[in-house]
């Protein structure tokens, strides 16, 4: 997928350079010619078949190069989409994924000096040495937010407290 998205890429920004080249080359060239003839007169041949022609090559070039590397970012992205998908885990029987919870433990921790508390089995805390056991305290001052990829509750706060 890559290499085939990638091959109608290129030639775009190939052409965007070259674009900006020759439309460098004829304004330097258009420039040179009006910049010898001392009549007005005289320097429209120069202005009409050098300058503008060389102003639009290199408006050109530039709208070229920006939709190549619109093109190789979009790319890009879609080789990224498609690692990230073919990492999925596979599905169940009935054609949708298994949702199981990530940590299911009661029993609540905290880091120090952390903004979140946690259910003890969650990927984040556990594992962890410094990690310490909420207190209630801190839970009912609203120090401290529930975890967004564990989502502990109160609930598992009072039930850990009445276990302990």
């Amino acid at each position: 997928m890559r290499t085939a998205r990638l091959r109608t890429v290129h030639p775009v920004l190939w052409a965007g350079w070259a674009a900006l080249a020759a439309g460098a080359v004829l304004c330097v060239l258009g420039w040179y010619g009006i910049s010898g003839e001392r009549f007005a007169e005289r320097q429209l041949p120069y202005l009409a078949s050098c300058t503008v022609p060389g102003a639009a090559l290199i408006i050109a070039g530039a709208v070229l190069l920006t939709h190549g590397r619109n093109a190789l970012a979009a790319a890009r992205v879609e080789e990224l989409y498609g690692l990230l998908v073919a990492a999925d885990p596979a599905d169940d029987e009935s054609g949708q994924a298994a949702s199981a919870p990530v940590a299911v433990s009661g029993d609540l921790l905290m880091v120090p000096g952390g903004t979140l508390w946690h259910r003890a089995d969650c990927p984040l805390v556990s594992g962890k040495a410094e990690a310490l056991p909420v207190d209630s305290r801190v839970l009912a001052g609203g120090e401290l937010a529930p975890c967004p990829i564990c989502e502990p509750t109160a609930s598992d706060a009072r039930s850990s407290e009445a276990d302990g």
